[in-house]
């Protein structure tokens, strides 16, 4: 049986334990169904993927050295990354240690069995592009959706400014201040 790892995360704060248990009962079926013992998991808790400075997903690079696994698995790729550049590097890092990367749910350049699969390779192109892509596209809706209320005083969060209160999801001016 080959060993393998699982890695796990989600995005922000808004999200919930669920993300991480759906994405390890899929992981864990697919390891199950492919005779893979899981020797550890990884898991992010409210981290982006645009870039890779996340705790636990650097451990699992570092450890990978340690060569006491040959697979990493995902849920799906833009759970590894959503940044090319990022996903080129750490997959070579993976790759020097001997490791091969696999999704559970997506067709990829590695196959179950470790072999190559050509149109895999084509495939993962795409989904790490199509990755960057809505990460990149969610945060220009993000942010014109956040100007928008702005525009309607709307109260976004956080601190209230000096000199205004909240009334109602409003920021009003406070005219004793």
């Amino acid at each position: 049986m080959n060993k393998a790892v699982i890695y796990a995360r989600y995005s922000s704060g808004s999200q919930t334990e669920q993300s991480i248990e759906g994405q390890l009962r899929v992981c864990n079926e697919y390891a199950s169904k492919n005779n893979f013992v899981i020797v550890d998991t990884y898991i992010d808790r409210a981290r982006t993927a645009q870039n890779d400075n996340r705790p636990q997903f650097q451990q699992m690079l570092l450890d990978s050295k340690e060569k006491n696994w040959q697979y990493v698995i995902v849920y799906a790729i833009d759970r590894f990354s959503r940044d090319d550049a990022d996903y080129g590097a750490d997959k070579k890092i993976l790759r020097q240690n001997g490791v091969k990367l696999l999704s559970a749910t997506e067709i990829i350049g590695t196959n179950a069995d470790g072999s190559e699969n050509l149109s895999g390779v084509l495939t993962e192109g795409l989904l790490v592009s199509l990755a960057k892509y809505y990460s990149r596209e969610l945060s220009k809706k993000v942010k014109r959706g956040q100007y928008e209320s702005l525009q309607k005083k709307n109260f976004l969060g956080g601190d209230v400014i000096y000199g205004y209160y909240v009334d109602n999801k409003k920021l009003v001016i406070d005219e004793n201040e």
